[in-house]
Protein backbone atom coordinates (compact mmCIF):
# COMPACT_ATOMS: atom_id res chain seq x y z
CA UNK A 1 0.00 0.00 0.00
CA UNK A 2 1.26 3.84 -0.72
CA UNK A 3 1.18 6.62 1.64
CA UNK A 4 1.39 10.01 1.19
CA UNK A 5 3.19 12.08 4.06
CA UNK A 6 1.99 15.84 4.27
CA UNK A 7 4.33 17.66 6.83
CA UNK A 8 6.29 20.45 6.56
CA UNK A 9 8.51 19.64 10.06
CA UNK A 10 10.76 17.87 8.25
CA UNK A 11 12.25 15.68 11.57
CA UNK A 12 8.91 14.81 12.00
CA UNK A 13 8.00 13.33 8.62
CA UNK A 14 11.03 11.62 8.37
CA UNK A 15 10.55 9.77 11.38
CA UNK A 16 6.79 8.53 10.26
CA UNK A 17 7.98 7.59 6.78
CA UNK A 18 10.81 5.41 8.75
CA UNK A 19 8.20 3.42 10.85
CA UNK A 20 5.80 3.50 8.46
CA UNK A 21 8.21 2.16 5.66
CA UNK A 22 9.60 -0.56 8.16
CA UNK A 23 5.38 -1.61 8.46
CA UNK A 24 5.53 -2.95 4.49
CA UNK A 25 4.19 0.51 3.19
CA UNK A 26 5.43 2.38 0.03
CA UNK A 27 5.76 6.27 1.80
CA UNK A 28 6.21 9.28 -0.25
CA UNK A 29 6.48 12.61 1.67
CA UNK A 30 6.32 16.40 0.75
CA UNK A 31 6.54 19.39 2.90
CA UNK A 32 3.96 21.62 1.54
CA UNK A 33 0.69 22.29 0.43
CA UNK A 34 0.53 22.89 -3.05
CA UNK A 35 3.22 19.91 -3.86
CA UNK A 36 0.92 17.38 -1.59
CA UNK A 37 -2.02 18.29 -3.51
CA UNK A 38 -0.32 17.54 -6.59
CA UNK A 39 1.41 14.73 -5.53
CA UNK A 40 -1.73 13.16 -4.34
CA UNK A 41 -3.72 14.32 -7.50
CA UNK A 42 -1.31 12.84 -9.79
CA UNK A 43 -0.87 9.43 -7.77
CA UNK A 44 -3.22 6.66 -6.65
CA UNK A 45 -2.68 6.41 -2.52
CA UNK A 46 -4.22 4.42 -0.46
CA UNK A 47 -4.12 6.90 2.25
CA UNK A 48 -2.84 10.18 2.95
CA UNK A 49 -1.69 12.03 6.58
CA UNK A 50 -2.05 15.99 5.83
CA UNK A 51 -0.70 18.13 8.56
CA UNK A 52 -3.15 21.14 8.45
CA UNK A 53 -0.36 24.14 9.49
CA UNK A 54 1.58 24.06 6.10
CA UNK A 55 3.28 26.62 3.62
CA UNK A 56 1.58 27.57 0.73
CA UNK A 57 -1.83 26.16 1.16
CA UNK A 58 -3.18 24.99 4.53
CA UNK A 59 -4.71 21.35 5.07
CA UNK A 60 -7.78 22.26 5.31
CA UNK A 61 -8.03 23.74 2.03
CA UNK A 62 -6.09 20.85 0.28
CA UNK A 63 -8.32 18.71 1.74
CA UNK A 64 -11.09 20.18 0.66
CA UNK A 65 -9.93 20.85 -2.71
CA UNK A 66 -9.35 16.72 -3.41
CA UNK A 67 -12.96 16.00 -1.67
CA UNK A 68 -14.41 18.25 -3.99
CA UNK A 69 -12.59 16.64 -7.28
CA UNK A 70 -13.94 13.72 -6.18
CA UNK A 71 -10.89 11.78 -4.18
CA UNK A 72 -12.62 9.62 -1.81
CA UNK A 73 -8.86 8.53 -0.30
CA UNK A 74 -8.87 8.73 3.67
CA UNK A 75 -7.09 11.23 4.91
CA UNK A 76 -5.96 11.48 8.64
CA UNK A 77 -5.15 15.31 9.63
CA UNK A 78 -2.53 16.24 11.90
CA UNK A 79 -2.28 19.44 13.75
CA UNK A 80 -1.02 21.11 16.89
CA UNK A 81 -4.35 23.01 17.12
CA UNK A 82 -6.42 21.04 20.00
CA UNK A 83 -9.51 22.68 19.76
CA UNK A 84 -13.00 21.24 19.20
CA UNK A 85 -13.41 23.93 16.40
CA UNK A 86 -10.02 22.62 14.60
CA UNK A 87 -11.35 19.33 14.92
CA UNK A 88 -14.80 20.01 13.61
CA UNK A 89 -13.08 22.15 10.66
CA UNK A 90 -10.92 19.42 9.88
CA UNK A 91 -13.68 16.90 9.67
CA UNK A 92 -16.41 19.16 7.93
CA UNK A 93 -13.61 19.64 4.75
CA UNK A 94 -13.67 15.89 4.34
CA UNK A 95 -11.13 13.98 6.68
CA UNK A 96 -11.86 10.91 7.98
CA UNK A 97 -9.82 11.15 11.49
CA UNK A 98 -7.76 13.97 13.35
CA UNK A 99 -4.66 13.49 15.59
CA UNK A 100 -3.30 16.37 17.73
CA UNK A 101 0.22 16.90 18.10
CA UNK A 102 2.19 15.35 20.14
CA UNK A 103 1.11 12.00 19.43
CA UNK A 104 2.37 8.56 20.21
CA UNK A 105 3.75 6.50 16.75
CA UNK A 106 1.75 3.76 18.08
CA UNK A 107 -1.21 5.69 18.22
CA UNK A 108 -0.93 7.23 14.45
CA UNK A 109 -0.11 3.21 13.33
CA UNK A 110 -3.31 2.51 15.13
CA UNK A 111 -5.46 5.08 13.22
CA UNK A 112 -4.05 4.34 10.03
CA UNK A 113 -4.43 0.90 9.79
CA UNK A 114 -7.89 1.41 11.31
CA UNK A 115 -8.56 4.10 7.91
CA UNK A 116 -7.41 1.47 5.55
CA UNK A 117 -9.64 -1.26 7.16
CA UNK A 118 -12.54 0.83 7.24
CA UNK A 119 -11.74 1.62 3.39
CA UNK A 120 -11.06 -2.27 2.57
CA UNK A 121 -14.30 -2.68 3.95
CA UNK A 122 -15.94 -0.74 0.31
CA UNK A 123 -14.29 -3.10 -1.64
CA UNK A 124 -13.21 -6.78 -2.03
CA UNK A 125 -10.76 -7.06 1.13
CA UNK A 126 -9.83 -10.91 -0.15
CA UNK A 127 -7.49 -11.12 -3.39
CA UNK A 128 -7.75 -14.50 -4.55
CA UNK A 129 -6.24 -16.43 -7.45
CA UNK A 130 -6.69 -20.27 -6.93
CA UNK A 131 -5.54 -21.75 -3.95
CA UNK A 132 -3.75 -18.24 -3.11
CA UNK A 133 -5.79 -15.72 -0.66
CA UNK A 134 -3.87 -12.04 -0.28
CA UNK A 135 -5.92 -10.22 2.22
CA UNK A 136 -4.54 -6.82 2.55
CA UNK A 137 -6.29 -5.07 5.51
CA UNK A 138 -4.86 -8.00 7.77
CA UNK A 139 -1.82 -8.13 5.62
CA UNK A 140 -2.09 -11.92 6.06
CA UNK A 141 -1.68 -14.27 3.12
CA UNK A 142 -2.72 -18.36 2.70
CA UNK A 143 -1.81 -21.23 0.07
CA UNK A 144 -4.38 -23.69 0.09
CA UNK A 145 -5.55 -22.87 3.05
CA UNK A 146 -2.01 -22.47 5.19
CA UNK A 147 -0.94 -19.10 6.63
CA UNK A 148 2.57 -17.73 4.96
CA UNK A 149 4.67 -15.47 6.93
CA UNK A 150 6.05 -12.80 4.27
CA UNK A 151 8.23 -9.89 6.00
CA UNK A 152 6.60 -6.15 5.07
CA UNK A 153 8.58 -5.51 1.52
CA UNK A 154 7.40 -9.42 0.51
CA UNK A 155 3.77 -8.72 1.54
CA UNK A 156 3.72 -5.21 -0.54
CA UNK A 157 5.41 -6.77 -3.72
CA UNK A 158 3.19 -10.03 -3.72
CA UNK A 159 0.06 -7.10 -3.33
CA UNK A 160 0.74 -5.38 -6.05
CA UNK A 161 0.42 -8.44 -8.05
CA UNK A 162 -2.15 -9.80 -6.61
CA UNK A 163 -4.28 -6.57 -7.35
CA UNK A 164 -4.08 -6.86 -11.48
CA UNK A 165 -3.46 -11.45 -11.05
CA UNK A 166 -3.20 -12.65 -14.72
CA UNK A 167 -1.74 -9.36 -15.72
CA UNK A 168 1.42 -8.98 -16.65
CA UNK A 169 3.54 -6.02 -13.98
CA UNK A 170 5.82 -4.46 -15.28
CA UNK A 171 9.53 -4.07 -12.82
CA UNK A 172 8.48 -0.35 -13.11
CA UNK A 173 5.05 -0.47 -11.74
CA UNK A 174 6.04 -2.92 -8.98
CA UNK A 175 8.58 -0.20 -7.84
CA UNK A 176 6.37 2.62 -7.89
CA UNK A 177 3.76 0.54 -5.44
CA UNK A 178 6.38 -0.91 -2.93
CA UNK A 179 9.36 1.71 -2.72
CA UNK A 180 8.61 5.51 -2.42
CA UNK A 181 9.18 7.62 -5.30
CA UNK A 182 12.17 9.37 -3.72
CA UNK A 183 14.28 5.18 -4.59
CA UNK A 184 17.46 5.71 -6.61
CA UNK A 185 18.82 1.63 -5.81
CA UNK A 186 19.29 -0.92 -8.59
CA UNK A 187 15.84 -1.78 -10.15
CA UNK A 188 16.88 -5.25 -9.30
CA UNK A 189 15.60 -5.55 -6.41
CA UNK A 190 12.52 -6.55 -7.92
CA UNK A 191 13.69 -9.76 -8.60
CA UNK A 192 15.32 -10.59 -5.61
CA UNK A 193 11.90 -10.31 -3.92
CA UNK A 194 10.42 -12.36 -6.44
CA UNK A 195 12.49 -14.88 -5.99
CA UNK A 196 11.96 -15.09 -2.02
CA UNK A 197 8.15 -14.90 -2.96
CA UNK A 198 8.26 -18.23 -5.08
CA UNK A 199 10.26 -19.74 -3.10
CA UNK A 200 7.56 -19.17 0.18
CA UNK A 201 4.63 -19.69 -2.29
CA UNK A 202 5.59 -21.77 -4.70
CA UNK A 203 7.83 -21.54 -8.38
CA UNK A 204 4.84 -21.93 -10.36
CA UNK A 205 3.20 -18.60 -8.48
CA UNK A 206 4.94 -16.29 -10.17
CA UNK A 207 5.77 -16.05 -14.12
CA UNK A 208 8.20 -14.28 -16.05
CA UNK A 209 7.63 -12.36 -19.12
CA UNK A 210 10.55 -11.57 -21.11
CA UNK A 211 10.86 -8.12 -21.38
CA UNK A 212 7.77 -7.37 -20.32
CA UNK A 213 7.38 -8.24 -16.46
CA UNK A 214 5.95 -10.47 -13.93
CA UNK A 215 2.31 -12.21 -14.07
CA UNK A 216 0.65 -14.35 -10.70
CA UNK A 217 -0.65 -17.18 -11.21
CA UNK A 218 -2.91 -19.88 -9.16
CA UNK A 219 0.17 -21.52 -7.05
CA UNK A 220 -1.44 -24.98 -6.88
CA UNK A 221 -3.15 -25.46 -10.38
CA UNK A 222 -5.12 -29.02 -10.27
CA UNK A 223 -5.44 -31.32 -13.00
CA UNK A 224 -8.24 -30.93 -15.17
CA UNK A 225 -10.48 -33.96 -15.30
CA UNK A 226 -11.35 -33.21 -18.78
CA UNK A 227 -8.08 -33.26 -20.31
CA UNK A 228 -5.38 -33.71 -17.48
CA UNK A 229 -4.03 -30.41 -18.16
CA UNK A 230 -3.25 -27.45 -15.98
CA UNK A 231 -6.08 -25.36 -14.46
CA UNK A 232 -5.92 -21.69 -16.26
Amino acid sequence: MRLLIVEDERRLATSLARGLAAEGFAVDVVHDGVEGLHRATETDYDLVVLDIMLPGMNGYRVCAALRAAGDETPILMLTAKDGEYDEAEGLDTGADDYLTKPFSYVVLLARVRALLRRRGRTAAPVLRVGALAVDPAARRVHVGGTEVTLTAKEFAVLEVLAQRAGEVVAKSEILDHAWDFAYDGDPNIVEVYVSTLRRKLGTRTIQTVRGAGYRLADPDPRPDPAGGGARA
